[in-house]
């Protein structure tokens, strides 16, 4: 039962047009269909796969689904065996259901928040090619990411009601889907709650993670840069661009990666992420952060929390 990878998000917005100008010119996708019912997908230039990103025109901000891409098609079958086995409904939707795209494993995490798996999407090439590749194509837009690298959702989580839809997503994750854990926050007395969970299924620091809210939603989508100069280039990018900046480049405690987070034109938050940070392996100690240094843990350098980074989610 394997999860290779995140394989695309499905988002809200609210402006068509100024989202498809945002995510071309500061992020440096590319538009490669539109359906029927007016939904945008889209593709960074280092990726295979048809699209990683769907707009899907609403008069209002948030994610409406987060899909992974698992190795076979027969495990799907598996995957489906240990869904339903967890006590938690799956449907098996048939291929075409998205566009270009073969049959779907359809959930809902213990967070609520949607999650597909599939197998197949249809393969259009990396815009460098695989043949005698050059390192990156020419004309490339804005911050040129790469690839759509991982998705943080906001989980329920009131500890005096019992309540912690983050514990209860990682367990899920570790335990159903063959995740591993790789970093946490704890607060409370002696750590007793877990706020936040970063989980692997590859050699990356995180291609999940979730923290804990009033109500779920989505964080952020982060899409993955080389390096600390693109990092800065990005900001460049979207000063040009007047683009509404949440945090300013600096490095996380967590992850080790380096950042910046910022909003699309509806309110959706992005981050570009740089830096694998270190090999994630199944058997390598899980990092604890404690709630003493929880700033320090999110952002290293200042180790302040701005009331926007944890308030502020769609």
């Amino acid at each position: 039962m394997s999860i290779m990878r995140i394989g695309h998000v499905d988002i809200n917005v609210m402006d068509m047009a100024a989202a498809v100008k945002h995510y071309e010119n500061v992020l440096g996708l590319k538009t490669t269909m539109q359906d029927k019912n007016g939904k945008v997908y889209m593709k960074c230039w280092d990726e295979w796969d048809k699209f990683s990103l769907v707009l899907t025109p609403s008069d209002r901000a948030g994610v409406n689904h987060v899909g992974y891409k698992v190795e076979k098609d027969s495990d799907l079958d598996r995957l489906q065996t240990a869904i339903k086995a967890a006590g938690t409904a799956v449907t098996m939707v048939p291929e075409g259901t998205m566009p270009s795209t073969g049959r779907m494993l359809v959930f809902n995490l213990p967070s609520g928040h949607e999650m597909r798996l599939f197998a197949m999407k249809e393969c259009v090439g990396t815009d460098v090619g695989s043949i005698n590749p050059d390192p990156w194509p020419d004309g490339a837009k804005g911050a040129a990411a790469h690839w759509l690298d991982h998705v943080l959702l906001m989980c329920e989580f009131n500890p005096g009601e019992g309540i912690n839809k983050v514990a209860e997503n990682t367990r899920f994750f570790i335990d159903v889907l063959n995740f591993f854990q790789t970093e946490q926050l704890t607060v409370g007395p002696e750590g007793a709650f877990q706020l936040a969970s970063f989980l692997s299924c590859s050699s990356k620091p995180h291609d999940i993670a979730f923290v804990g809210g009033p109500v779920p939603g989505l964080h952020h989508i982060s899409y993955f840069l080389d390096s600390w100069h693109d990092v800065l280039k990005a900001g460049d990018v979207m000063a040009k661009n007047k683009v509404r900046i949440d945090v300013a480049p600096t490095r996380h405690g967590i992850t080790r990666g380096e950042t910046i987070y910022f909003f699309d034109p509806s309110g959706n938050r992005n981050e570009t992420f740089a830096g694998l940070g270190y090999q994630a392996q199944r058997d390598r100690p899980v990092t604890t952060w404690t709630e003493d240094e929880a700033g320090r843990a999110i952002f290293y350098h200042t180790g302040v929390l701005p009331a926007s980074f944890t308030d502020v989610y769609t």
